[in-house]
């Protein structure tokens, strides 16, 4: 679905759940982070775009309540579901089936202290096109979209800089996730036709660099396989790291207190001193910063060559040091890479299963598809990969308010829900190919 269409979805949804007008609908887009991963709570270097995959939410405010009752299209069954806008709000049992609001509720808990009597009341409805657990950042698009809500329906003051720490909180306290800056920043500052350069070091200095050339195409291929982890693969990196860095000062560097303050040099000094493990997780860290500043500079002078080769070697560095790469996404990459016109690709997101990005000539694209359709399923069990082209999408924004909210009509409702249906079913079944 376009963004009109999901537009019309959420209404529709919005109308079936609650009845009545809304007051607002806005949007968040998912990211494809074209290279620096894992770098950016190392307060490094990224460099995501925004995709034109859009988490819409129509909302309304209930006066004098102080229950928050939301619905999604995408989680939960269809079921509404509700939480307290007061002090005693909490998150939800991992594995709850009303889990998915923790992306909502924990924005909810940022924004509180700045809403008047610090309570609020809303009815939601959300419909999300953007890939879930493909790397492509769904969770801090509905956390984006959810404070876009609030800001305008309580007419709070709005910063993306702070909305997109606020997010960043929401997953750290509601949701159990160490993660950077990138994801929600990108949700809440992207600008069409640029990616975005974010050093994730305050004050969060970003630069939009151009990425609309008509002669490029950008695609997302998703491996529809996420390997089963145990839940500590993420935050035992972020300790590493950490570790790499409390190395380097007990060993004659005082000043790295992240893995950005450190050098190629620093950490050759390290060898034989701390574990190989710890090392090679620092080296990435360190050289994916290097290869981010110097793909920034290749696409601004149109040296896509060499993005090309930055993006092929950060692959190579997530696979062999940070090893969060998968057999599937190691294939997506080889086949591209096989492919003539294509300049780069790699794996993007946090790993262990999702998505691929590659960089290549628009007049390729169909020899990337057809190599990709043939070649994928052989080397990969019989999976197959969902692939689509994109362009650098809008950020954050609000799509209509007041008066020009209006629900669906019944014949409208009807058969957008049935889309909606057909889509969450067709999501089930990948998921589960994906886990067989």
């Amino acid at each position: 679905m376009d963004l009109a269409s999901t537009q019309a979805a959420c209404k529709a949804l919005f109308a079936s759940a609650f009845g009545g007008p809304a007051d607002i609908v806005v949007a968040a887009p998912g990211r494809v982070n074209l290279i620096g991963e894992h770098t950016d709570y190392n307060e490094g270097y990224v460099m995501p775009f925004c995709i034109g995959r859009y988490t819409v939410v129509v909302a309304r405010k209930v006066k004098g309540s102080t229950t928050c009752r939301v619905v999604s299209s995408n989680a939960g069954g269809g079921a509404v579901a509700q939480f307290p806008g007061d002090a005693s709000l909490k998150p939800c049992a991992r594995g709850a089936p009303d889990s998915w609001t923790n992306y909502m509720r924990g924005v909810v808990a940022q924004y509180l202290p700045l809403i008047a009597g610090q309570t609020c009341g809303f009815e939601a409805a959300v419909v999300s096109t953007v890939p879930l657990g493909g790397g492509l950042s769904s969770s801090a698009s509905l956390e984006v979209a959810t404070a876009t809500m609030l800001e305008h329906l309580y007419a709070l003051p709005s910063d993306p800089v702070a909305k997109a720490l606020r997010c960043q909180q929401c997953e750290h306290t509601f949701c159990a996730t160490p993660c950077g800056i990138m994801d929600q920043f990108v949700s809440a500052c992207g600008m069409a036709g640029h990616a975005l350069l974010i050093d994730c070091r305050k004050p969060y200095a970003t630069e939009q660099v151009p990425l609309d050339d008509p002669d490029l195409a950008l695609l997302v291929a998703n491996s529809n396989v996420k390997h089963e982890l145990s839940g500590s693969e993420y935050p035992d990196r972020v300790r590493q790291c950490q570790e790499a860095c409390a190395a380097l000062r007990k060993h004659g560097h005082p000043g790295v207190q992240f893995l950005r303050d450190a050098t190629p040099q620093m950490l050759a000094s390290l060898e034989g001193k701390v574990p190989d493990l710890t090392l090679r997780r620092a080296r990435h860290g360190v050289t994916e910063d290097l290869r981010t500043l110097k793909a920034k500079a290749a696409l601004q002078r149109g040296a896509y060559a060499e993005v090309g080769q930055c993006m092929l070697q950060s692959h190579n560095s997530l696979r062999d040091d940070y090893q969060v790469s998968t057999p599937e996404l190691d294939a997506l990459v080889d086949i591209a890479m096989s492919v003539d016109g294509v300049y780069g690709a790699r794996m993007t997101g946090g790993g262990f299963g999702g998505c691929t990005v590659t960089l290549l000539k628009a007049s390729a694209l169909p020899r990337l598809l057809a190599a990709i359709d043939e070649q994928y399923p052989k080397r990969c069990q019989g999976q197959t990969a969902t692939c689509f082209a994109t362009t650098p999408h809008r950020g954050a924004m609000v799509l209509q308010q007041n008066e020009g909210v209006t629900p669906a009509s019944r014949s409208t409702a009807a058969l957008v829900l049935a889309a909606a249906a057909a889509a969450a079913v067709a999501l089930l079944a990948a998921k589960a190919a994906a886990r067989r």
